[in-house]
Parts: structure tokens; sequence; C-alpha cells
């Protein structure tokens, strides 16, 4: 029994020495935090999914997840009703899949040398041509495949013409699993819809065409969130949600569909520090170039994150920090790794927090405002936001 009981002890210290690593780091107090909101992902999933309640929903966590982070929204997501989620590349489906309860949809281009080392089992590939086709099939693997067509995106996808050669090379394989068939709207967010219809009647006529050859297909997806709202597809059963899920319309406030994702609601915050305040007299010079000059005696507080970290540059003398109800100018060249604020007649001291970027839509300091104000593109701005930041998620 002592022996045992030894045993347990000495497997148990082992267990813990390989745990705690893992979370000592936890312990450290960072600087600059990123803050995810659980209830806003929920909702927005929820919204979309309420206006297509036959739809799958197939959230995106490309570009690790639209910089909010791959795997803490992966987290966040099994907490929701849906069988499948869609990245880019391998690297990425491999990190998701350690913690994600979803199969995994990988969109981007695979190159062919690599597929003998490809896991297969908890993933769909899209394939581009009926040449990495021949490929997998020689491989005598169970794998599942969606099929992407250029309805006039010009980018990836099959053209009409190949269309029949790729269903044929697929019969030649009966491991090689036709489970879906996509296209990408390039124009969805325009107030124009035209362009889309085509895509649209394209697309539609496709799909008839490869149900007609005896295919049965489990996914049939033309939309992300701008689309999703605008086209009504014959076929289609599921919808590609990417910056729609992270709570940001697409939509310009001009355009009939707007009020139709005006619900949705920003689920990320960026949090930093002030680490110095220093009083600066009148017509002393403020970082690089010396682009803003004191008018007057004030206070200025210097916070550790810069464009590095995804403050762009271009809101150097001209973007807003907040604390709270306060508003406060940045002031001068925001640097790699630094951003220097006005604190006004605001009390803050080293130690106190400011949001950098705030998930109320209508702060100056929104994506959707520092997009708008700074001719800046949303999407970047937040896939602009560094991996190295940490990230809190908020269940409740």
């Amino acid at each position: 029994m002592k022996k045992k009981i030894n045993d347990l002890i000495d497997t148990t210290k082992k267990a813990l020495k390989n745990i705690l690593p893992n979370i000592q780091p936890l312990k450290f107090k960072t600087l600059n935090n990123i803050i995810l909101s659980g209830p806003n992902l929920i909702n927005n999933f929820n919204l979309i999914q309420s206006q297509h309640p036959k739809f799958q929903i197939i959230p995106v966590l490309k570009s690790n997840a639209y910089g909010h982070g791959i795997v803490q929204i992966g987290r966040l997501l099994n907490l929701v009703k849906c069988k499948m989620v869609a990245v880019d590349g391998y690297f990425e489906a491999l990190e998701l899949s350690k913690i994600s309860n979803h199969k995994i949809l990988i969109m981007g281009y695979i190159d062919k040398a690599n597929f003998r080392i490809l896991k297969l089992k908890k993933y769909s590939f899209v394939i581009q041509s009926a040449d990495d086709l021949i490929t997998l099939g020689r491989l005598n693997k169970k794998i599942a495949i969606h099929l992407e067509l250029n309805t006039g995106m010009n980018r990836l996808g099959l053209q009409p013409d190949e269309l029949n050669h790729y269903l044929k090379t697929i019969q030649r394989f009966p491991k090689i699993k036709l489970e879906g068939v996509m296209t990408h709207l390039a124009d969805a967010d325009n107030i124009n819809n035209s362009f889309t219809k085509k895509q649209l009647k394209s697309f539609d006529e496709a799909v008839e065409y490869i149900l007609n050859k005896g295919f049965k297909l489990k996914y049939i997806h033309i939309a992300q969130t701008a689309g999703s709202v605008k086209v009504e597809s014959k076929y289609a059963n599921a919808i590609r949600v990417g910056i729609g899920l992270y709570g940001i319309n697409p939509l310009a406030p001009s355009d009939n569909y707007f009020k139709d994702l005006e619900k949705l609601m920003p689920i990320l915050e960026l949090k930093s520090k002030i680490i110095k305040v220093q009083q600066l007299e009148e017509g002393d010079k403020v970082s690089y170039g010396g682009i803003f000059t004191a008018n007057r005696p004030m206070q200025i507080g210097i916070l550790p994150v810069g464009y590095y970290e995804g403050v762009p540059r271009e809101l150097s003398n001209c973007g807003f920090i907040t604390h709270e109800d306060t508003t406060l100018p940045i002031i001068g060249r925001v640097c790699m790794n630094h951003t220097i604020i006005d604190l006004k007649d605001s009390k803050l001291k080293v130690g106190d927090e400011v949001t950098v970027i705030s998930a109320n839509p209508s702060a100056p300091n929104s994506i959707a405002n520092i997009a708008k104000n700074n001719k800046l593109f949303n999407y970047s701005l937040l896939t602009g936001l560094s991996s190295t930041i940490r990230r809190i998620i908020n269940y409740i």
C-alpha cells in the first residue's frame, strides 16, 4: 500500500511539473490586455442563426480569429451549436483542434507535397484543382473536401469549364467525399447588389449541375456576413460568418440591409496601463519628429502600447484613448511600443487602466469610428493586433 501511495505521489509530482510551466505565466501581470466578451460573441452567433434558422452557421477563425485569438474564440464557440468552423491554414487548424469540439474546414491552399503528412480525420479541405485531387486520391485515405467555384471573385475556385473534369476525378477515387460546395462574394458590402446577383445566379447554376451528377452535398455555402442578408440561393444551407461573429457590421449605414446587422455587438476591448506621468511646459515637443508642441503647461501619460501591438501610426496626433467617460487625445507620433496621451484635467496616475480600443460602437476609439475617422480598414485594425498581447475571456 505504501509503495502505491508513493508511486501516486511521484506521478502527481510529474504531472504538476508539466502543468506548472503553463500556469506560471498567467500569474505575470501584463500591462496590455485584450478582453473578449463571451456573451457578445454568443449574441452575434445567435442573431445570425435566428435570421437563418435552417442554415448551418460556419464561424470563420482565420488570421488568429480576425485578431481576437484563435484559441480563445475556439473555446467560446464550444458554447454554441454549430458543427463546423473554418480557418485558412493547416497550422491554424492544428492549433484550434487542440481545444475545439468542431470539425474544421481548411479553406486555404495547401502544397500537394504536404498531402501525405496531413491529418485528415477531423478536417475538411478546399481542394482547388483536379491534379491535387489525383494526388490525394492516390493516398487511398478517406478525406472530405469542399469544391470552390469562381463566380466572379477571380481569386481562387474552379472556372465553369473545369467543373466536369473535377467531378469526374472525384468519382475515380471512392474515398474522396465531396462534402461541400462554396464560392466567395466579391462585392456583397456594396450598396449596389447587381454584381452579387450575378454571382448568385452562377453559383446556383453550378450547384444544380453538381447535384444532377448525383453528388449529395452536406454544406452549400455562398455568403459571408455581408452577403448573408442579401442573397437567397436556391440551394445554400450554410453561411460562413467572419467579421459579423466579432460584432462588426460590414455594411454602410446607407445600405438598405444595414439594420439587419445593427444589433451585432463588438466583442473586443484593448486595455493598457499608464506607466509614466510627466509635466510639459509650453513649447515642449513630444515624440518622433516633434509633431506635437505643447501650447500650455500640461500633464501627459505614457502607455506601453504602440504600432507593433496594433495601434495604427495614423492615429498620431489625432486618435483618442478613453477612461470611463473621459476622452484623452493621442499626442505626438505613435511609437513602436508606446503611445502618449494628453491627460487633460484627469486625476489619472501610473498604474491606472485606460481603453485603447472600445467595445462601445459609439465611442471615438471603437473599431468602427477609428476606421471611419481615419480612413482605415476595420478588418486590418483587428487582424493587426499583436498575437503577443494576452487575451482574456469574460464569460459573463
